[in-house]
C-alpha cells in the first residue's frame, strides 16, 4: 500500500507535500506566468540591392567591350567616308547587306541562304573533323607522353608535319577522296590534330610520380591507368591543346571551302569577293569572328567543369 500523504506548509509559507512512510518533503513551486515573445519579422534585402551586383557585373563585363566597339566604328566611319576610301564605311555596310544581318535564316534556293545556315553547314564539318582530331589526338598524346621510344619516333615527325600550312593538304585529299566533303573534314582533322598531341604529351609527361606508384600499388591495367590516372591528370593540358585546336579548326574551314565550294561561310566570301560585294564580306567575318569566340567559350566552359578540382595538381 502507499504510504499517506501529509499536506501542509513549508517554513516559507509555500504549500508542501510530506511523505509520511519517508518524511520526504516535496514543494510545490507556484507556476510561472505564460509570456508572450513576439520574435521580430524576417526581413528579406530589397529587390535593388538584389539586383545590384548582377547589373554591376553585368556593366564590368559588357559595357567595355560595347565601348571598344562604338569606338572602333566610329573612326571606321569618319576614316572610310572620304572620296578616296576603298572600304565601305559601317552605314554603308547596313544599306548593302542589311538582309543579311536581319535575317540570317532565310531561305530562297539551294545557294540564296541566309549566312546563319552557311554557318551551320560550315559548323557541321567542323564537329566532325574536330572531334576525330581529339580522340585521335588524345590517343596519340598519351602514347607519346607515356612511351619514351614512341616520343623519340614519332615526336620529330609530329614537329615536321605540324608546320604544313592547312591548305596545302587539300589537293592531296582531293585527290585521296575525289570529294569536297571529306576532303575539306581532313584538312580540319590534320590542321586541329598537332596541339591536341603536343598539349597531351605534355600532361602525361607531368603526372606526379605518386600517382603512379598508387596504380602500380593498386595494379591497375593500362586501360585502368588511361582513365583514372591519366585523363584526369593531363585533362588540364588536353582541354589547353582542344581550345587551340577548335581554333585552328575553324580557320581551316573557311580557307577550304574558299576552294572546295559548295554552301559553306567560306565559299560565301569567295563568291562575294568575285561579285565585288565588300560588304557581305565584311557582315560575314563579323559572323566568323563571333563564332569563332563562342567556340572557344564552349570548350573552355566544358574544360572548366571537367578538369574542377585537378588544376591545381
Amino acid at each position: 500500500m502507499n504510504a499517506p500523504i501529509d499536506h501542509g506548509r513549508d517554513g516559507m509559507g509555500q504549500p508542501a507535500l510530506k511523505d509520511a512512510g519517508t518524511g520526504t518533503k516535496v514543494v510545490a513551486l507556484p507556476a510561472a506566468a505564460a509570456a508572450v515573445v513576439v520574435l521580430p519579422q524576417a526581413t528579406g534585402k530589397p529587390l535593388r540591392e538584389k539586383l545590384a551586383p548582377l547589373a554591376k557585373s553585368v556593366l564590368v563585363t559588357v559595357l567595355p567591350p560595347l565601348v571598344t566597339v562604338g569606338l572602333i566604328l566610329l573612326f571606321w566611319q569618319i576614316a572610310a567616308s572620304g572620296p578616296q576610301s576603298s572600304l565601305p564605311p559601317p552605314s554603308k555596310i547596313w544599306e548593302e547587306a542589311k538582309d543579311l544581318i536581319t535575317e540570317p535564316f532565310y531561305w530562297a534556293g539551294s545557294q540564296d541562304i541566309g549566312l546563319g545556315w552557311r554557318i551551320l553547314v560550315s559548323l557541321q564539318r567542323v564537329a566532325i573533323g574536330f572531334s576525330l582530331a581529339a580522340v585521335v589526338g588524345v590517343l596519340l598524346g598519351a602514347l607519346v607522353g607515356q612511351s619514351v621510344w614512341a616520343m623519340r619516333g614519332l615526336d620529330p615527325v609530329f614537329q615536321v608535319l605540324r608546320t604544313v600550312p592547312p591548305l596545302a593538304w587539300l589537293p592531296l585529299s582531293l585527290a585521296a577522296f575525289r570529294d569536297s566533303q571529306p576532303s575539306a573534314i581532313f584538312v580540319i582533322f590534320i590542321t586541329a590534330i598537332w596541339p591536341v598531341i603536343i598539349n597531351t604529351a605534355v600532361g602525361i609527361r607531368n603526372i606526379p610520380q605518386d600517382y603512379r606508384n598508387v596504380a602500380q600499388v593498386l595494379r591497375l591495367n593500362q586501360v585502368e591507368f588511361f582513365f583514372k590516372i591519366m585523363v584526369p591528370s593531363a585533362a588540364p593540358y588536353i582541354f589547353t591543346g582542344l581550345r587551340i585546336g577548335v581554333g585552328l579548326s575553324w580557320l581551316a574551314i573557311v580557307a577550304a571551302e574558299m576552294l572546295t565550294g559548295g554552301v559553306g561561310i567560306g565559299f560565301f566570301i569567295w563568291d562575294a569577293w568575285n561579285s565585288s560585294r565588300l560588304s557581305d564580306i565584311i557582315v560575314a567575318l563579323v559572323y566568323i569572328g563571333v563564332v569563332g569566340f563562342v567556340l572557344d567559350r564552349l570548350v573552355a566552359f566544358i574544360g572548366a567543369i571537367v578538369t574542377r578540382g585537378t588544376a591545381a595538381q
